[in-house]
């Protein structure tokens, strides 16, 4: 795995994390209990901080970024679809960020919610609780996302760290 401190920004990554060794993760972030970072994902904490909470997964080719002044805080049991983008935002429990979705300064995805594949959820915003936001930029539909759906799709995440730890081999 590829990660680095950046001056005196160092990583932290609790012993039951899993970050698969083609992720990158660079300076001031915090991996939770049993938080996973799969291939080609960066989390670059080279500016504000970056926390992952416990059971969250970040998934392959996604980013999070901070600025120095917008700290990401990712809370626990999250689905980050492939491809996401996540910078200076906040992501409460159980929420899922969809495929392609971007989540920009100072927006807050509350709990249980879903931004759906490719939505831009813009500076500012608001996805309340159990709410779905679709669209470029993000429309909200209340009352359209399943906390017990997203934590179910983490605990695959979760269940694939063991499965990476002891299986993965690389071939060439």
């Amino acid at each position: 795995m590829a990660v680095y401190a950046i001056g005196e920004l160092v990583p932290e990554i609790d012993g039951t994390a899993y970050v698969h060794p083609d992720a990158t993760v660079i300076g001031r972030v915090v991996l939770g209990a049993g938080a996973s970072v799969w291939p080609q994902a960066v989390i670059r904490g080279d500016y504000g901080s970056i926390t992952v909470g416990a059971g969250s997964n970040v998934q392959d080719g996604a980013v999070l970024h901070a600025t120095a002044q917008l700290d990401t805080v990712v809370g626990e049991r999250v689905v980050i679809g492939h491809l996401a983008h996540l910078e200076g935002c906040t992501v409460e429990d159980l929420a899922l960020i969809g495929v392609g979705a971007a989540v920009l300064h100072r927006a807050v995805i509350g709990r249980g919610a879903t931004v759906g594949a490719g939505a831009v959820v813009t500076n500012d915003m608001v996805v309340p609780a159990s709410a779905l936001a679709v669209g470029v930029p993000a429309v909200i539909k209340p009352d359209r996302s399943s906390s017990e759906t997203i934590g179910l799709m983490a605990q695959v995440y979760l269940d694939n760290c063991g499965r990476y730890r002891s299986g993965l081999r690389r071939l060439d």
